[in-house]
């Protein structure tokens, strides 16, 4: 099978999982509509956890129940941001330390915060971030040794405070999200199973230590199961903030 054919069948079952996925998402319309609005909420996780296509989702399901809907993506989501992306991931850069891609990453969220997030949060839109600074601690943190008091002040003064209402960390071990990912890796994915261990492990320390902040989802199911815990648990987080 030649790799058009491949990327082909690929996109096919995605969109078939969407189609599916956006079906039962429309059975919650009420909730979003009087849940969402004016929350700030983090997708998160390794790569490879499937928090893209829940992520789109959840977003169109949002919209459809008449939420403004502001998706960001990190780093990026700026055109400033996304040049420090292709800084950040490019694997040209191998020699980068760990301290510089903290600060990289924060510059970039900075920028989003000011440009973006904060403005949509004004205006009482729903803003849904595909990774955020629960990111940091458990790349340049948890698996980069960078101590967490730093990560915190630092990305205290990038976000001016405004930390998410909610962080969803879908969670997957490093061989099933391998599995995932038919595309070439970026620098940071390039990383050994090791690092991605420490990754994952400090997201499971970042949901323990702030239960009532962060919701943990079991990605390793189907995507259908793993949206309706989604959904289930981001109603009772929500409904409590």
């Amino acid at each position: 099978m030649n790799p058009a054919t491949v990327m082909t069948d690929l996109e096919e079952r995605s969109q078939r999982i969407r189609t599916r996925l956006e079906s039962i998402a429309m059975q919650d319309n009420a909730a979003w509509s009087s849940l969402l609005p004016g929350k700030f909420v983090v997708f998160d996780g390794p790569d490879g956890s499937g928090k893209s296509t829940q992520l789109f989702t959840l977003a169109h399901a949002a919209r459809a129940a008449g939420v403004e809907t502001v998706e960001v993506r990190e780093p990026g989501g700026t055109s400033i941001g996304e040049k420090i992306r292709g800084v950040l991931l490019d694997p040209a850069n191998a020699e980068m330390v760990t301290r510089c891609e903290m600060l990289l990453y924060m510059a970039s969220r900075a920028q989003l915060m000011e440009e973006r997030i904060a403005p949509a949060l004004a205006r009482g839109a729903f803003v849904l971030a595909d990774r955020f600074i629960s990111s940091t601690l458990a790349y340049q943190g948890s698996a980069g040794g960078l101590p967490r008091e730093d990560i915190m002040a630092v990305g205290d003064i990038a976000i001016g405070g405004r930390w998410p209402d909610l962080v969803v960390v879908f969670d997957v071990d490093w061989t099933t999200a391998q599995s995932r990912m038919n595309r070439a890796r970026d620098r940071m994915e390039q990383k050994d199973a090791e690092y991605h261990a420490r990754v994952r492990e400090g997201y499971i320390q970042q949901a323990r230590s702030q239960p009532e902040r962060y919701l943990v989802v079991d990605s390793t199911a189907e995507p259908e199961t793993v949206f309706m815990a989604l959904t289930h648990g981001m109603s009772l987080r929500l409904q409590r903030s």
